[in-house]
């Protein structure tokens, strides 16, 4: 799958719009995952249960230290094996400042991605609060056309990755040395 590599769309998320893009999983609606203005926008455009967390979409394990997320060493070997990859994993945060993001639950989830110019999109972009691309309720949009005719002028660009099926992310929590699957993907 190849993404727009130009400026356009990483300058829209950037200044606090949304769009729609392909991801490694399915069709997302993203923003940027720090700015508070975007995320509560993605919520409303969403029409999403205020009271759930986003996934956050990551480059590298070093981008959990911009939410005040420390790995520790077990937990490191773990996150090993599953990224990057289409999974996406729940981590503690407790920090008010990111309240915005884990609202109240006090945990956030985040994925490392496998596909290299998705990777090389968030390089540019940064880290992105990226849900399925649906309104609450409707299943996920597998083509541009279906997401343009749920969200219209309400998302600010579209990309156009063709002809996408699949599931979402499996969700899983670390605990004690073990792997919590919350969600199969």
């Amino acid at each position: 799958m190849k993404f727009y590599e130009g400026e356009g769309s990483i300058s829209i998320l950037k200044s606090g719009d949304i769009g729609v893009m392909p991801t490694d999983t399915i069709y997302g609606i993203v923003c940027s995952a720090l700015l508070p203005s975007a995320v509560e926008r993605l919520y409303r455009v969403r029409r999403r249960d205020t009271e759930k967390p986003f996934i956050v979409l990551i480059l590298d394990v070093s981008e959990l230290m911009r939410f005040g997320i420390a790995p520790n060493e077990q937990d490191k070997k773990m996150l090993d094996g599953l990224w990057p990859g289409k999974v996406s994993v729940i981590f503690p945060c407790s920090s008010p400042e990111f309240f915005y993001l884990h609202r109240g639950t006090k945990e956030i989830a985040f994925r490392i991605p496998a596909d290299d110019s998705l990777r090389a999109f968030l390089k540019k972009a940064g880290p992105l609060a990226a849900p399925s691309a649906n309104p609450a309720g409707l299943p996920p949009a597998e083509t541009i056309e279906e997401a343009r005719n749920y969200f219209g002028k309400e998302a600010d660009f579209y990309i156009d990755g063709g002809h996408i099926t699949g599931n979402p992310s499996k969700l899983v929590r670390l605990r004690d040395g073990e792997i919590e699957i919350l969600r199969a993907g």
